[in-house]
């Protein structure tokens, strides 16, 4: 991997937690404490997906055989069966808020929407 790209993933890391710390600072100010809990947990729970699958590509990409394609596979629906394992336990066992907890999940997309508008305004 190149030093601007890792570059370019860094700034969508820190972009991320911006995201996730500006969604929980406007859910504190005009909303509730259940709410902000969601954002938060599901924010934690995306940021720690995207760094996992990160992590899982890279080494994918490093060495490049059927041996790892196959472990990604595996630990892509690992992964999977995690998430949702867990976002049982938080909506129907913890009672966490679900409209915060889709909030914090989209962190993540909400970043690569904004950083694709960006580079569209900027390339035309």
């Amino acid at each position: 991997m190149s030093d601007a790209d890792q570059s370019f993933l860094d700034r969508i890391a820190r972009r991320n937690l911006i995201i996730l710390a500006a969604l929980l600072v406007v859910s504190l100010i005009w909303g509730s404490a259940p709410l902000s809990l969601g954002i938060l947990t599901g924010g934690l729970l995306a940021l720690g997906g995207f760094w996992w699958q990160q992590r899982t590509l890279r080494r994918v990409l490093e060495e490049p055989t059927p041996q790892a394609a196959r472990g990604f596979q595996v630990r892509y629906f690992l992964r999977l069966a995690g998430l949702g394992l867990i976002l049982y336990v938080l909506i129907g066992r913890l009672g966490v808020h679900p409209v915060g907890l889709a909030l914090g999940l989209s962190v993540v997309v909400i970043n690569i929407f904004c950083t694709a508008l960006v580079r569209i305004v900027r390339h035309r």
